[in-house]
């Protein structure tokens, strides 16, 4: 397995941890659900180091990011940033990705998910005809998440760059933490607010940007969050998983990802997606509480009430803030009416559930 910078403060803090995305991961310190409710009351410091980051540079950039995404990324101009899907040529998606514009029509930054690093660099490199300097800075890169309401309070004293009125999806980059070069933007993954902190030279600057964040956030509560916890906060938001609840054989159509698929210019599969705004699809990604006791888990059967089988569980878990089961999952079209009965199929036992709105409330 691989390390970020942070793993062994990880260990020496007691974490659980596991492999994730080939890498050793902190799955919880003192439990998910304290760990859920202390971002969403508070903040806590994500380690997020195993994602990958590209950078695209040169007249041509631009023009390979439209191809390759689903997204209309000329939209962007310095210092904002874009959710966005690679689609592969088939109808389904290679990864999900933010595209961040460091300078307009020159020179962006993809942040891909872990697992898909060496995927995704391989799509662009083989696509990559008109030449565009690439470089692959994953290796290189440190990144800390630092999720909830009072984040950016906790961090401001830490930098002169104005981290209370970021706006969502844009970026600043300058001195963090008396580190220099450092890229915070605001996106995240769990709705509870907050920032994303990118640095390089992990060597030099890993230990100090950790040691500063808990030296002024510690005393105001700020704590160390596991993946476990990310993945239960995303979930409550109805934020999708790659792996889970889209992949190489889900359209973004299907995953309702229809406001990141712009007609407005060519790319790979919008023939495809294009038919299927029009017509329709035929299955959709789902939002779903449990109306019997018991938690859906990834793969699980879905159910109409005849027993016939309609779909298939992507995500689920027990929500600590709404003190209920949820889930997501892509069911045939036709039995995807909000409040909906369905029936999902746990340890062989039919338990009842109803369609509702993402994200839950």
């Amino acid at each position: 397995m691989k390390n970020t910078p942070f793993t062994g403060k990880h260990i020496a803090l007691g974490a659980k941890m596991a492999e994730f995305a080939g890498y050793n991961m902190p799955i919880s310190y003192t439990g998910i659900n304290d760990e859920h409710l202390a971002v969403r009351k508070n903040a806590g410091v994500f380690d997020v180091s195993h994602m990958g980051e590209f950078i695209l540079k040169g007249p041509h950039a631009l023009a390979l990011i439209q191809r390759l995404t689903s997204n209309d990324a000329a939209k962007l101009t310095k210092g904002k940033i874009q959710y966005s899907c690679i689609p592969n040529e088939k109808g389904g998606i290679v990864d999900d990705l933010l595209v961040y514009c460091l300078e307009e029509n020159n020179s962006y930054m993809l942040v891909v998910n872990a697992g898909n690093i060496d995927k995704d660099w391989n799509w662009f490199t083989e696509r990559n005809t008109d030449q565009v300097e690439m470089h692959n800075i994953s290796a290189k890169t440190g990144l800390l998440a630092v999720q909830g309401p009072n984040a950016t309070q906790i961090l401001q004293p830490l930098t002169d760059m104005d981290l209370l009125n970021l706006k969502y999806y844009t970026f600043v980059k300058g001195t963090f933490a008396g580190i220099e070069n450092v890229l915070i933007s605001a996106t995240g993954y769990t709705g509870a607010g907050g920032v994303e902190i990118y640095f390089e030279d992990i060597n030099d600057n890993a230990d100090k940007i950790w040691e500063a964040i808990f030296a002024e956030g510690s005393p105001k509560g700020l704590k160390p969050i596991g993946l476990g916890a990310r993945d239960t906060l995303r979930l409550e938001m109805g934020f999708c998983l790659y792996g889970n609840d889209i992949d190489d054989s889900t359209s973004p159509i299907e995953a309702g990802l229809g406001w990141i698929t712009k007609f407005t210019k060519e790319f790979s599969s919008r023939p495809i997606f294009e038919k299927q705004k029009t017509e329709g699809v035929e299955k959709k990604l789902i939002g779903f509480e449990m109306t019997d006791k018991g938690i859906a888990r990834h793969d699980y059967e879905i159910c109409n009430n005849e027993g016939v089988i309609i779909g298939k569980v992507t995500s689920g878990t027990q929500s600590p803030i709404l003190g209920k089961a949820i889930g997501m999952g892509y069911v045939d079209v036709k039995h995807a009416s909000q409040g909906a009965e369905i029936y999902i199929t746990v340890r062989d036992k039919s338990l009842k559930a109803k369609i509702v709105k993402i994200p839950f409330e």
